[in-house]
């Protein structure tokens, strides 16, 4: 059965219309991924993001080392934008991204263990525990990034006041370029590193989504293969950061940036607050009348 509430999450993440959401759920049997596949094939609608989901509260840390040597960046959660603007909160996710760098914790479980760099005598857990005592709501810490390196640096950025947090791995440049690294990939959102990062089976997909939209636009399908050609380099300057424009001047590839300073990128991480996580919506309304019941 199409419920509303299933055609108003596709219709809110692909911003086709209501009919059209309702056409393809019937015709994808519910399958949300592959309704909004159709929706493109269509051109009804952009393929949706990550970042078009439903986010929750928290604040996004970052950390690096005075050597620029070693970096982490934090995302923590929290129930509201109220708490996640608190001092108390905003500094225990900035302790919590130092503690991430100097003890090179391999994953969220292994952090909670820790003794606390900061809070003698206790674990990470006990003090996160302590935390959502004293404030007053429910906390967790959700995903980190750690980068270290022995022949070039690490930069940092945060925007948007803890909104998005960036992470850059680069050899043979310098502070300033990694930096301006750091606010293309806040910015502009990239997947991948570079064409060869890209998952084949995420190319083919794509192939077959150009293709299609050119078919249903009259094309015969050999000029429908030769258009999915511009279409995929299209498709890489979006979701791959040195195929990218430079936001800052436009006629810039990133990758000649790079190569106009004799740098490389070797990694880089992009956590944005609530990405990817779906937050329950409240009918306050109906909360009320269930609890009067």
């Amino acid at each position: 059965m199409i419920t509303a509430s299933l055609v108003k999450d596709l219709r809110e993440k692909t911003g086709a219309g209501m009919m059209d959401c309702k056409k393809v759920l019937t015709e994808t049997d519910g399958d949300m991924e592959k309704a909004i596949e159709l929706l493109r094939e269509r051109g009804i609608a952009k393929a949706a993001k990550k970042s078009d989901r439903v986010a929750t509260e928290g604040l996004v840390a970052a950390y690096v080392s005075e050597d620029e040597k070693v970096g982490a960046v934090v995302e923590v959660n929290s129930e509201t934008d109220f708490v996640a603007k608190n001092e108390e909160f905003r500094n225990f996710v900035q302790d919590i991204a130092k503690q991430i760098a100097n003890e090179n914790p391999s994953n969220v479980e292994e952090l909670l263990k820790q003794n606390s760099i900061k809070n003698t005598g206790k674990t990470v857990q006990e003090v996160l525990t302590d935390k959502i005592a004293t404030i007053g709501e429910n906390m967790s810490i959700r995903r980190f990034e750690r980068f270290e390196t022995q022949n070039g640096l690490v930069e940092k950025y945060i925007h948007g006041d803890g909104k998005i947090g960036v992470l850059v791995q680069i050899e043979n440049g310098n502070a300033e370029l990694a930096k301006d690294i750091c606010m293309q990939i806040a910015a502009a959102k990239p997947e991948f590193l570079d064409k060869d990062s890209v998952p084949q089976e995420r190319i083919e997909k794509e192939k077959e989504i150009f293709k299609a939209q050119a078919m249903n636009k009259g094309k015969s399908a050999e000029i429908a293969e030769k258009m999915v050609s511009g279409q995929i380099g299209k498709f890489y300057s979006e979701i791959c950061l040195v195929e990218q424009e430079f936001v800052k001047n436009p006629d810039v590839k990133i990758k000649d940036l790079l190569s106009s300073n004799g740098a490389k990128i070797i990694k880089f991480a992009r956590l944005e607050k609530g990405e990817g996580i779906e937050k329950k919506e409240e009918n306050f309304a109906e909360e009320v009348m269930k609890q009067i019941k």
